[in-house]
C-alpha cells in the first residue's frame, strides 16, 4: 500500500471502512470483531499503532513480528475466526514510528468470532449473533452480492467430476504436505471448501454454484449457466477470424489448464535467472493473468471471457462487478474479492497467491518478457488486461534464418549471464539450469571460447567455466 494512502485513510478518521488499534505490545481483545466486521459488511482498513484520535502512536518495533504472527495465525484458525480468512498485512513507517496496516476484503461468507457474528455499521462492530432477523439479512446480503454462493438443493456429488476432485487433493498435498483435504471424502472436502451452503431464504440445502464451476463435468457446468464459455483466440494472420482456438466450456480446473496449453503452445518461453534459479517468465506472466481471468469474473452475466493472442500483445476480457473506472496502479489500489470462495480455492491448490499479488506478479514480470513494455490493466464493466509482445517473439515478419540465429545469440548471451552468476560450473549443470540440449549448450560453449569470452579452470573431470577476464 503506498504510504501517501495510508495517511490518507488516517487522515480520514474511523468510520464505515476504518478502524484504529493502539496494539503497541500486542493485539488488543477485540481486534478480530473489527475484521469480522469488515469481513460482514463492506471490507475495510485496520490500522495497528493508531490511536482513536488518528494520532500515531506506533507499535513497539520488538513487538512487531510477534503481532503480525499472532494476527494471520488466529485468523487461519477456525476456532477463533470462522470461517478462516487470508489477510494481507504490512508493516510501514510513520513519524519515526512503526504500524501495522491490515487490508480486510468483503467476504462472500458469514463470519464469526468465538462463536459471535458481528457487523459494522459507522465506526463500531456491532455483536448480532441473537438477533435473528439481522443474521438471515446478513445472509440474504451476501448471496445477493456473491453470485457463487447460489445453492442448487437437487445438485449431488454424482454432478461433479471424480478426476477433477482426485487432482485438487494431489494439488493441495503438493502445495503443503499436511493439507487435510487428502484425508477428506469428497463431501468433507466440499464442505471444507464453502461449496455446501444453506439458504435462509427458502431454507434449501446444497452445493453451491462455486462448487459446479470448480468441479462440474461439463455437462453440469452449462446446466447451471447455460451461457458459460471461455474464448481462447489466436490471431495473427487471419484478422477477420481467428488462426487457431479452444472453445472451453470445461469447470474452472480444467479451463486454467487448457489456456496455459494455448499460452504455451503460441508463446516463446524466456530465459530468466533469479539468483541463480531458472525461472519461467512465460509462466510467471500468464498464469498470473489466467487465474485473475478465471477467478474474479462476474459469472451473473453472459458475456464471455476471453483469451487473445494477436500479433503485438495478449489481450484478456471478462465481465466484471467494477469498483472504479480506468487504469489500475499496482502502487496505489485496493484489491476486491469479486468471487472470494473460488479464489480461495485456487489458492488452496496453489495457483494463486495473495489478493492482489497477481497484478503485482504480472507488472514485474511483464517488462521483462517483453523490454521496454509495461501491462495494462483497464476496470470498468469489461475488465480488460493487455500483455504487450514484440513480433519477433512470436514470429511475424521475420524470415526463418533470421529467427533461428536471433534464437542462438540470445541463448548464448543468456548462458554468458548465468557462468557470470554461478561460475565454475560444468556443461551438465549449466544445460540444467537452462532446460537445453547438453549438445546445444556444447555448441554454445565452443562458440564462446572461440571468441574468447569464457575459459575453462582445473582438471577435467573437477573444473569449470569462467568469464574470461578482459
Amino acid at each position: 500500500m503506498n504510504i501517501d494512502k495510508i495517511k490518507h485513510i488516517i487522515q480520514q478518521g474511523e468510520g464505515l471502512h476504518v478502524e484504529f488499534k493502539k496494539s503497541q505490545f500486542e493485539l488488543n481483545k477485540d481486534v478480530f470483531d473489527s475484521v469480522c466486521g469488515f469481513l460482514n459488511r463492506y471490507g475495510g482498513h485496520l490500522l495497528l499503532g493508531v490511536n482513536d484520535h488518528g494520532e500515531i502512536e506506533g507499535v513497539f518495533e520488538d513487538c512487531v513480528s510477534d503481532i503480525v504472527k499472532n494476527l494471520v495465525v488466529n485468523a487461519n484458525n477456525p476456532n477463533k475466526l470462522h470461517p478462516p480468512c487470508y489477510l494481507s498485512t504490512e508493516v510501514v513507517e510513520l513519524d519515526g514510528k512503526k504500524i501495522i496496516y491490515v487490508y480486510v476484503p468483503q467476504s462472500s461468507q458469514v463470519h464469526s468470532v468465538s462463536g459471535k457474528i458481528f457487523d459494522r455499521n459507522e465506526d463500531g462492530d456491532l455483536d448480532i449473533t441473537k438477533y435473528a432477523d439481522r443474521v438471515s439479512q446478513l445472509y440474504l446480503r451476501k448471496q445477493a452480492n456473491f453470485i457463487e454462493n447460489k445453492v442448487f438443493p437437487y445438485m449431488t456429488v454424482a454432478d461433479l467430476d471424480k478426476a477433477t476432485l482426485d487432482k485438487v487433493r494431489i494439488l493441495a498435498s503438493n502445495e503443503r504436505a499436511d493439507h487435510p483435504w487428502q484425508y477428506m471424502n469428497d463431501e468433507e472436502l466440499l464442505y471444507s471448501a464453502g461449496l455446501f451452503k444453506r439458504d435462509l431464504q427458502t431454507g434449501a440445502e446444497g452445493y453451491t454454484l462455486a462448487a459446479a464451476l470448480l468441479l462440474g463435468t461439463e455437462q453440469t457446468v452449462l446446466s447451471v449457466l447455460p451461457y458459460y464459455k471461455t474464448d481462447a483466440i489466436l490471431r495473427r494472420e487471419n484478422l477477420d477470424r481467428y488462426d487457431d482456438r479452444d472453445d472451453i466450456r470445461s469447470n474452472l480446473i480444467s479451463s486454467y489448464e487448457r489456456l496455459i496449453a494455448f499460452i504455451q503452445k503460441h508463446l516463446p518461453d524466456k530465459f530468466y535467472l533469479e539468483g541463480v534459479q531458472r525461472v519461467s517468465l512465460r509462466d510467471r506472466v500468464f498464469r498470473e493473468v489466467i487465474s485473475n481471468l478465471l477467478i474474479h469474473r462476474e459469472f451473473g452475466h453472459a458475456y464471455p471471457a476471453k483469451l487473445i493472442i494477436e500479433k503485438d500483445q495478449v489481450v484478456t476480457e471478462n465481465w466484471n462487478r467494477a469498483q472504479g473506472i480506468g487504469h489500475i496502479d499496482p502502487e496505489n489500489f485496493t484489491p476486491y474479492p469479486k468471487n472470494p470462495v473460488i479464489a480461495n480455492f485456487f489458492k488452496e491448490i496453489g495457483w494463486v497467491d495473495e489478493l492482489g499479488s497477481g497484478v503485482r506478479n504480472v507488472y514485474r514480470y511483464a517488462p521483462i518478457y517483453t523490454p521496454g513494455t509495461q501491462p495494462t490493466f483497464m476496470e470498468g464493466d469489461v475488465f480488460r488486461t493487455v500483455i504487450p509482445l514484440r513480433a519477433v517473439d512470436v514470429g511475424v515478419n521475420e524470415g526463418v534464418n533470421e529467427g533461428v540465429n536471433e534464437g542462438v545469440n540470445e541463448g548464448v548471451n543468456n548462458l554468458v549471464k548465468l557462468i557470470e552468476k554461478s561460475p565454475g560450473g560444468r556443461m551438465p549443470y549449466y544445460a540444467s539450469i537452462m532446460s537445453i540440449p547438453e549438445k546445444t549448450l556444447e555448441r554454445w560453449l565452443k562458440q564462446l571460447r572461440d571468441e574468447d569470452r569464457v575459459i575453462f579452470k582445473g582438471a577435467p573431470k573437477t573444473g569449470g567455466y569462467y568469464i574470461k577476464e578482459k
